[in-house]
């Protein structure tokens, strides 16, 4: 079973996510900022981090430098998901390294077919 952190401060999309990846099969951990993803990583490696940018405490781009630099997730996947929707908030993120970026509003089908296919699954 594959291992997603959801990172948003939005409860309503916290929840359909959570939902949704729960139903196909996704092992589903919920943080509401950058911190809480990064307590999380101390002690697991996820497939997938969906990751916030405009979160409290700390944002994702903060939070996607801090995963960078930490070997063990070298092969995790983060995609961004935001309302930054600027063509350079998307070139940000994905010059720091982030293997996707969805702007919201978004398509959990179209989400959920772009992480199976970062792993080469349909």
């Amino acid at each position: 079973m594959r291992k997603i952190i959801i990172a948003d401060d939005e409860h309503k999309i916290l929840m359909s996510l959570e939902y949704s990846f729960k139903k196909n099969n996704y092992d589903v951990y919920i943080a509401r900022d950058g911190t809480e993803v990064l307590d999380f990583l101390k002690n697991m490696v996820p497939d997938v981090i969906l990751l916030d940018i405009m979160m409290p405490n700390l944002d994702g781009y903060s939070t996607l430098e801090a995963i960078k630099k930490d070997e063990k997730l070298q092969d995790t996947k983060v995609i961004f998901l935001s309302a930054k929707n600027n063509p350079k908030d998307i070139e940000k993120g994905l010059k720091m390294g982030a293997d996707a970026y969805v702007t919201k509003p978004y398509s959990i089908k179209k989400l959920m077919q772009q992480i199976e296919e970062m792993f080469g699954e349909d």
